[in-house]
């Protein structure tokens, strides 16, 4: 066999396992779901779906696997998607991204939100290889921007309390940009971190005890099940914070700084397409957001005695009155 021959062999077989699935075209079609719970933008993510053809009870059906905030039970939840044989899996958050790609180096993995790039989940952005690729939402990354942001919202500002997930990979990326943000800014930081939902009952008194001015809560999945109890306590504790989700600020948070998470779910349903149509995950770049948004509840600012600045109020996407 020439060399050139055995080149275009070896480069068709690394296509097979991807090209197999693609030629069940006729079939319906199994999409896991592995994430925190059913988040709103996969409401985004199933609509960009169906314009693109693809429509439950035809040709798709979803298998969802939901951690409800307990980020432990992801390699399980994703051996059982394994072993159901799926197409393709869909993840959210890093955590849930790491359990995809131990489970499998086969099956599909699409990022639709993962954290932060900084853990090394793929070799390369522009080429990941291997079976995984998806979007990251840098919503660890930007805790640098959540520090500049109470900066302005709050004159004189010089203590600032962080609460964070201590064992999530992501979350360390957070403080780390939080950090050096607060350096630049002049503004002290006090981290506090938790492990799971039950610490939040030592977590977050603890964090009250330090009497900030401001809080700071880094992104973690596992907080969004528990995103009242977070606010309801900031709320009692007269503490202005800034939140990773936008879920937070429509809770009666303050002021929330996030990526378009409908718009990263929405480019994730057009890579689903494309790789059920055949194309090799590792052949498509992941991609970072483009778009975020800036939330911020007037009814909380009044309730707090703040006056929202109003260069603050010029930016910001919604405003919750």
């Amino acid at each position: 066999m020439r060399r050139r021959d055995l080149i275009a062999l070896l480069g068709a077989m690394t296509q097979w396992p991807f090209a197999a699935r693609a030629q069940k075209s006729d079939q319906v079609r199994q999409i896991g779901i592995l994430a925190e719970g059913p988040l709103k933008p996969f409401d985004a993510f199933r609509r960009r779906l169906s314009e693109l053809g693809w429509n439950e009870q035809q040709n798709l059906r979803f298998v969802y696997r939901w951690t409800e905030g307990d980020d432990t039970r992801n390699p399980a939840l994703a051996a059982e998607l394994v072993a159901l044989k799926v197409d393709l899996i869909v993840t959210w958050g890093t955590p849930s991204a790491f359990a995809a790609k131990k489970a499998t180096g086969t099956i599909p993995i699409v990022m639709g939100a993962i954290g932060t790039l900084d853990t090394g989940v793929v070799p390369n952005l522009a080429h990941p290889g291997g079976n995984i690729t998806g979007f990251s939402s840098q919503n660890f990354e930007i805790a640098g921007k959540h520090v500049e942001l109470l900066k302005d919202l709050i004159p004189g500002i010089g203590r600032v309390a962080v609460l964070s997930n201590s064992t999530n990979p992501g979350a360390v990326v957070g403080v780390r940009h939080a950090e050096t943000a607060a350096k630049t800014a002049g503004l002290i930081l006090d981290i506090v971190q938790y492990r799971d939902a039950a610490d939040l009952a030592i977590a977050l008194p603890a964090l009250g005890a330090l009497h900030p001015e401001a809080a700071l809560v880094i992104a973690d999945t596992l907080l969004l099940a528990q995103k009242r109890r977070v606010v309801e306590f900031m709320m009692g504790n007269r503490l202005p914070a800034i939140y990773a989700y936008q879920e937070f600020a429509e809770a009666g948070g303050l002021i929330s700084y996030s990526p378009d998470f409908d718009d990263l779910l929405r480019q994730a349903a057009g890579y689903v397409d494309k790789i059920l149509r055949g194309t090799n995950p590792g052949d498509l770049p992941v991609q970072q957001p483009v778009k975020f948004k800036l939330v911020v509840n007037l009814k909380t600012a009044e309730a707090l005695g703040l006056t929202i600045p109003p260069l603050i109020l010029a930016q910001a996407d919604e405003v919750i009155e």
